[in-house]
C-alpha cells in the first residue's frame, strides 16, 4: 500500500503523561509533587496517600510502588503533562538535587533523564540543566491550564477536575 499515508506520518495521541523514551528526556517540573502509593488492578492504577498504603497489593506478583506525580513541561512533546516517577533511583537523584545548595528547587531548572536499556536492564541517568527562566510558551501553558493532581487519588481526570472550591490554585 504505497503512499496510503505520508512516510513521516504518526498517529496523534493526546497523552497526558510523560513516558520516558530511550535517550534523553528533558522536562521542567512546574509544581510540587504529590506523593503516595500506586497499585494496579485490571490495567488501571489505584493511588493511595502516603498514610493509606494498602497492606498487600491487588496482584501478589506486582509490588505496590511509591510514586511522585507533578505537573511538568515535556520539551519533546511541547506541552504540559503529568510526570509520574516510580523509579527509586530517579526519586533519590531529584531529592538530592533539591537538597543541594547549588541546585535547590527543581522548578528552577530543567532536568534531563537519559534512559538506556530495556526490561530488567533499563537504566536511568539524571542530570540537571543549568538554571534559566522558563520560556514564555511554558509560562502561558502553566498559567492557563488547570491541573488538579489530587484527582489521581480518586480516579478522576487531573486535566478536567471536579469544580474547584474556594481559592485553590490550579496546581
Amino acid at each position: 500500500m504505497d503512499n496510503f499515508l505520508p512516510d513521516d506520518y504518526d498517529v496523534p495521541t493526546d497523552n497526558k503523561y510523560i513516558k520516558f523514551q530511550a535517550g534523553d528526556n528533558r522536562f521542567r517540573i512546574l509544581s510540587k509533587p504529590i506523593i503516595g502509593w500506586e497499585d494496579w488492578l485490571d490495567k488501571k492504577p489505584h493511588r493511595f496517600h502516603m498514610t493509606d498504603k494498602p497492606a498487600k497489593p491487588f496482584d501478589p506478583k506486582k509490588p505496590i510502588k511509591h510514586f511522585w506525580a507533578m505537573v511538568a513541561w515535556n520539551y519533546d512533546a511541547g506541552k504540559l503533562q503529568i510526570l509520574e516517577i516510580t523509579q527509586t533511583g530517579i526519586q533519590k537523584k531529584i531529592k538530592a538535587l533539591a537538597q543541594d545548595a547549588d541546585w535547590g528547587d527543581p522548578q528552577n531548572y530543567d532536568i534531563k533523564v537519559t534512559k538506556s536499556g530495556s526490561g530488567m536492564e533499563t537504566e536511568y541517568e539524571v542530570k540537571p540543566v543549568p538554571h534559566k527562566p522558563i520560556g514564555d510558551d511554558v509560562m502561558i501553558a502553566r498559567d492557563s491550564t488547570v491541573v488538579d493532581l489530587e484527582q489521581l487519588f480518586t480516579g478522576g481526570d487531573p486535566f478536567n477536575p471536579e469544580p474547584i472550591v474556594g481559592n485553590k490554585p490550579p496546581f
